[in-house]
């Protein structure tokens, strides 16, 4: 109350009669229009989102993507890389947090709207768990999201274009495989 801030939670799950999860972020990467910072530990992302990401990505939105760099999950680990191998042409960029595993579910929209919630970017958290996210309409709110982001990516590594190509065959042909799997992950 004494901030006057905008707050929308948005429970979704696999009981709800309409999707909520996926337009909503579909959305919100949609009416960027200076930058999409994300936080999630399994970035297993449906089409809508991807092409949403790949779309800012390509009308100039600063798009950053921070995933964890120590998997607790292979199959989740193995399959992000053939979303940054098919993203980076269009401007989209993955960090890799290297100080202890990432577990945060964050996202923020231009300086003035921060989702934090307990979805992940992955098919689990936007069809088959239930989860919620409170999206915060603030400028304040939205800085200190910004510099907790900008913590956790001076502790990360940039993910540099190439860098699955230069992987051994036998990974590559294990992230393809990991890929199958995405829809359940």
């Amino acid at each position: 109350h004494e901030d006057d801030l905008r707050v929308l939670i948005l429970p979704s799950g696999p009981a709800d009669e309409l999707a909520t999860a996926t337009p909503m972020f579909v959305h919100a990467i949609s009416r960027a229009e200076e930058r999409i910072w994300i936080a999630s530990p399994y970035f297993v992302p449906d089409r809508p989102v991807v092409t949403a990401l790949q779309l800012a990505g390509l009308r100039g939105v600063d798009v950053r993507i921070l995933i964890p760099d120590q998997p607790d999950h292979l199959s989740v680990y193995l399959a992000a890389f053939s979303y940054l191998d098919e993203s980076a042409s269009t401007g989209v960029a993955f960090y890799r947090y290297t100080d202890g595993f990432l577990h945060q579910k964050v996202m923020l929209i231009d300086n003035e709207v921060a989702t934090v919630g307990t979805a992940n970017f992955d098919n689990r958290s936007f069809r088959l768990n239930f989860e919620i996210t409170a999206v915060i309409v603030g400028d304040d709110f939205a800085s200190e999201v910004e510099r907790m982001f900008e913590d956790d990516v001076s502790k990360s590594r940039k993910i540099e274009t190439g860098e699955y190509d230069r992987k051994p065959w036998w990974f590559r042909f294990a992230v393809k495989l990991a890929r199958l799997t995405a829809p359940v992950q």
